[in-house]
C-alpha cells in the first residue's frame, strides 16, 4: 500500500447499520401504497441522498402528485416502526473501529440523514462518544452526490481529502468522496450491489476486507 491514510470517514446507513435494509422495506411500503411495485429502479435514485432531495427524485420519477412533507411523514411513520425491531451493526463495523481506534486515527461519521436520527442510532450502540465529530444534512449546503460533506469533513479532521479514508455503501456517496478527491472505498449491500461504483478506488467485501486493513496497517507503518 502506497497510500498515506491519516484520517477516516464513515457513512453511516447501509455501512455502519444496516439500515438500508429497513429504508427499502419503508420505500417498498410506500411506493406499494401507491400502486408502484418495481420498486429498486425508484430506490437507487433516492439511496444516498438528503431526505428532501430523495423524495423530490420519488416524485419526479413516479409522477406523483403529493409533497415532499407529506411523503416523509408517511415514511417517517413506516421507518420508526421498523428500526429498534431489525437495526444491527454491519459485518465487522466495531472490529474496524477498535483497529482505527488503536492506531489514534481520527474519525468522523458523513451522512444524509439528519442530526437528530444520527445521535439516536449512535446513541442505541453507544458510539457518540466514540464519534465526537460528526456531519450531517444540516451541516451542507449541497447534498451527496455534491462532494461538500466530504470537503467539510476532511478540512475539519485537518487532512487534505487523498489521505482521508472514506467508507461509502452507495453510488451517490462514493460519487461525492470520488469528486472530493478522498480515498474512497465503496462497500456495497444487496440493496446497492447492481449500482455504479466505478468511481471508486476499490470496491470492499465487507468492512473489514483485507483492503481496508491494509491501508490501515501502511498507516501503522508510516507512524512508525
Amino acid at each position: 500500500m502506497t497510500t498515506e491514510i491519516r484520517a477516516v470517514v464513515f457513512d453511516l446507513d447501509g455501512l455502519m447499520f444496516n439500515t438500508e435494509m429497513i429504508f427499502n422495506q419503508t420505500g417498498t411500503e410506500l411506493l406499494r401504497r401507491r400502486g408502484i411495485m418495481d420498486v429498486q429502479p425508484v430506490i437507487d435514485r433516492m439511496m444516498g441522498r438528503r431526505a428532501h432531495e430523495a423524495f423530490t427524485e420519488m416524485i419526479t420519477f413516479c409522477k406523483l402528485d403529493e409533497t415532499v412533507a407529506d411523503l416523509q411523514k408517511e415514511s417517517n411513520e413506516i421507518f420508526h416502526q421498523l428500526l429498534f425491531e431489525q437495526i444491527e451493526p454491519m459485518p465487522g463495523l466495531f472490529e474496524l473501529l477498535d483497529r482505527i481506534d488503536s492506531l489514534s486515527l481520527p474519525k468522523a461519521v458523513a451522512t444524509s440523514s439528519g442530526r437528530s436520527y444520527l445521535q439516536e442510532v449512535l446513541g442505541h450502540f453507544d458510539l457518540l462518544d466514540r464519534f465526537p465529530v460528526t456531519f450531517t444534512s444540516e451541516d451542507v449546503t449541497h447534498g451527496k452526490p455534491h462532494p461538500e460533506i466530504y470537503l467539510t469533513a476532511s478540512k475539519h479532521l485537518g487532512h487534505e481529502p487523498p489521505k482521508v479514508l472514506v467508507l461509502e455503501d452507495s453510488s451517490n456517496g462514493t460519487k461525492a468522496a470520488a469528486a472530493a478527491g478522498a480515498h474512497i472505498v465503496s462497500v456495497p449491500h444487496q440493496f446497492s450491489a447492481g449500482q455504479d461504483f466505478s468511481q471508486a478506488r476499490y470496491i470492499a467485501t465487507s468492512l473489514i476486507d483485507p483492503y481496508i486493513l491494509g491501508l490501515l496497517d501502511a498507516a501503522e507503518q508510516a507512524s512508525t
